[in-house]
């Protein structure tokens, strides 16, 4: 994901990356904001931007091969959790790595689509998905080993606030002591919902809903002509995700 394709957020964009290329990276870090303003391609911008060792605001001139990794989400330094739960194909003890080829899946094809949209391609849409204990121990063990490509490990937990209290309270310590050079990015739309020891364990980034105007751009960009697009993008309330229904 570069940044340039992501609709708006010009301040936030330009925040990660500086603060990136001059060394100001916390270890643990919330992003929160509305269903469809760009959270997660955000945070897998960012994480690409700390990853490739890239520069200049941008995910270009970094190391070639580990940008091409993130692009495909198989770079082995870059780690996810989300909520799931067992399905006919991982009928127990279902965990994120269950999922990754869906997972990468939606990221590409529906870069701004929201949990049921997740739900529905995992075939859960009927159930409450979570992220368990199971996960968290898998979160665990998985940031204890060593990076493989001697640089930073990310963590991107999307819908934390699906956490559960046995899942947040073995999380807490990784949280608020993780190993060196390991950075994790919870994303969350209802902040509330997370353990209060967890959030004031993060430097907590807020993102707004996104302008009529950048996405009415963007639909302009798909075909639709001014005068729609901006009807449809203030029918969204700045979710870019509605706009595309």
């Amino acid at each position: 994901m570069l940044f340039k394709d992501i609709l708006g957020l010009s301040h936030i964009k330009t925040h990660l990356t500086q603060s990136a290329d001059a060394g100001r990276i916390p270890h643990a870090q919330m992003f929160v904001g509305p269903e469809g303003c760009g959270k997660r391609i955000t945070a897998l911008a960012y994480a690409r931007y700390l990853l490739c060792r890239n520069s200049g605001g941008e995910n270009t001139g970094g190391e070639d091969a580990c940008n091409t990794k993130c692009a495909h989400l198989s770079h082995p330094d870059l780690h996810f959790a989300f909520p799931v739960s067992n399905t006919d194909k991982v009928r127990s003890h279902a965990v994120s790595n269950h999922f990754l080829a869906e997972w990468r899946q939606f990221v590409n094809e529906q870069p701004y689509g929201n949990l049921f949209d997740w739900y529905q391609l995992i075939g859960i849409e009927k159930k409450q998905g979570q992220i368990g204990v199971d996960e968290a121990q898998d979160i665990v063990k998985r940031l204890s080993l060593k990076s493989y490509e001697g640089g930073y490990k990310l963590m991107l937990v999307w819908m934390a606030e699906k956490m559960n209290i046995a899942a947040s309270n073995k999380l807490l310590k990784l949280i608020e002591e993780p190993p060196e050079k390991t950075v994790i990015l919870l994303i969350v739309e209802d902040e509330e919902q997370v353990m209060q020891t967890i959030r004031s364990r993060c430097q907590i980034l807020h993102f707004p809903p996104l302008s009529e105007e950048a996405i009415a751009r963007a639909l302009e960009e798909k075909g639709l002509l001014r005068e729609e697009a901006l009807k449809v993008a203030h029918e969204a309330n700045g979710n870019y995700n509605k706009a595309l229904d």
